[in-house]
């Protein structure tokens, strides 16, 4: 029986309490919400901090406090985001990567304007920087692409670049991002006929696209991400939990007739060694 990733993004860097009451905000709301949705079956967790003031953090000491719970209470597969800190220089953004050793971190390879009024900036020197530095503590990148053109960009860097990647490489397909690939099937198929072969990847659809992309991604035999970073509701007008949107995740997974991957069942598929 095949085996499909749940990867559960519990709160982002930008989504406020006053949106919804559901998003964890401190480290322990984090790491307490990662404990539930991996009871639910996410094998993944893709994580973000906030500051006092509910704003993305970068801050070590934060990170810390959340993956030391985490860690201690589940063997949770841990993804750590090096983007959502605001305006801080190249190492900031993955100096809590090389301190904590995750499993995975997220890798934006491109700049572009994430409507309606913000500007996503991955430079070339910060991406050949973080590429080392993963490859030099063991972490595997999460390639995030928000269009076809960063598949490009990255295997510019796993071609023509000695020492920023390295094959096989991970995707995270982010579809449905104001300004960038829709949240559609037809997108989603055509982004996964891009990737270099033996390749894995998973998919989200921000927002409404939630549903479609989660659906597709799964019947093409991907793996996903789901939760609040992404989409606070669960239908029309009724606002989700994480542990909700990850038990659905799995609901649905099991009704295409596969199961949801354990963590080390994850571990195994993406090449990763247990920390």
């Amino acid at each position: 029986m095949a085996k499909t990733i749940i990867s559960a993004a519990l709160t982002g860097a930008v989504t406020p309490k006053s949106l919804t009451p559901h998003i964890p905000i401190t480290p322990k709301e984090i790491a307490d919400d990662a404990i539930r949705v991996w009871k639910e079956g996410a094998a993944i967790v893709h994580l973000h901090m906030r500051n006092d003031e509910g704003r993305g953090s970068l801050e070590t000491a934060r990170f810390k406090e959340a993956v030391d719970r985490i860690r201690d209470n589940t063997d949770l597969v841990l993804n750590l985001s090096t983007s959502g800190g605001g305006n801080v220089s190249d190492e900031k953004r993955f100096e809590h990567v090389v301190t904590l050793l995750p499993e995975i971190a997220s890798y934006d390879v491109g700049t572009f304007n994430w409507l309606p009024g913000g500007i996503f900036a991955n430079s070339p020197d910060f991406l050949r920087k973080c590429g080392r530095a993963l490859i030099e503590c063991g972490v595997k990148p999460e390639i995030e692409v928000f269009d076809g053109g960063m598949i490009n960009a990255a295997m510019y860097f796993l071609e023509k670049e000695e020492g920023i990647l390295q094959a096989p490489l991970h995707f995270q397909f982010v579809l449905g991002v104001h300004g960038m690939a829709k949240a559609q099937p037809q997108v989603l198929t055509q982004l996964h006929s891009m990737l270099p072969a033996g390749s894995t990847w998973s998919a989200l659809g921000v927002g409404a696209g939630h549903l479609p992309i989660l659906y597709t991604a799964i019947a093409m035999g991907g793996h996903v991400r789901v939760g609040l970073e992404d989409n606070v509701y669960y239908a029309k007008g009724q606002l989700a939990t994480n542990s909700q949107l990850v038990a659905r995740a799995a609901r649905l997974i099991r009704e295409f007739n596969n199961e949801p991957a354990t963590p080390d069942e994850a571990r195994a598929i993406l090449g990763l060694k247990k920390r």
